[in-house]
């Protein structure tokens, strides 16, 4: 399927689904304490402070929903959420990179979430967060040879476009697209978002409707 250009009505109805039911279903810390995997499921990936709770906020248009941690890298579970009623799993990953958590629990939140991309059969596509003032860095990198070797195909989304020029963006989607080439399980389309000004959200909210 084609989910790179929608017509009005395909957005208009992912944002009604996305606007129905949604509930916080589990922080799961282990591959036994997570719920069965019984229907399709999209997960966010990406570095502490790259806005993943935000994004999933804006993406369901609640305000608290997904909590931000006051502390960055402190959240070390898998978070799901339910949407549409069973219809499928938003999975909120722990985030990476985050220089001063110890290396004891980086080490286990990398574990945890190898073993949930390479046991979760329903999983359609992780959505790698990119903060766009910094663009894909080395830890980034290191995620998606991580993701490869899973064989999950992922997606860049560049979150915080608001917060660089309009004029720069072009180029800094060219820059990302020229990172993904050589990895196999990268998707060719990246994203661009703003949780704060709604830039992009309908296009994501209609991108995950086409996969679950």
């Amino acid at each position: 399927m084609d989910d790179t250009t929608f017509t009005p009505e395909q957005i208009e109805a992912a944002r009604k689904l996305f606007a129905g039911p949604v509930a916080f279903v589990m922080g799961a810390v282990s591959i036994s304490a997570m719920p069965p995997s019984d229907r399709p499921e999209i997960a966010f990936a990406g570095r502490s402070n790259v806005g993943k709770s935000s994004l999933i906020n804006a993406l369901c248009n609640r305000k608290n929903l997904a909590r931000a941690s006051n502390t960055p890298g402190r959240t070390q579970e898998i978070n799901f959420f339910d949407l549409a009623e069973g219809r499928f799993y938003l999975v909120d990953l722990p985030g990476y990179g985050f220089a001063d958590a110890p290396k004891k629990n980086v080490d286990t939140w990398s574990r945890l979430n190898l073993n949930y991309l390479r046991s979760r059969s329903k999983l359609r596509r992780v959505f790698m967060l990119i903060d766009a003032r910094r663009g894909v860095g080395d830890v980034d990198r290191t995620v998606m040879k991580d993701l490869d070797s899973a064989a999950v195909q992922y997606q860049v989304v560049l979150t915080k476009s608001d917060k660089i020029k309009k004029s720069d963006l072009p180029e800094l989607v060219e820059v990302t697209k020229a990172a993904l080439m050589k990895q196999p399980a990268a998707h060719p389309h990246v994203l661009v978002t703003s949780s704060e000004k709604g830039f992009g959200i309908p296009e994501l909210r209609a991108t995950i409707v086409s996969l679950a």
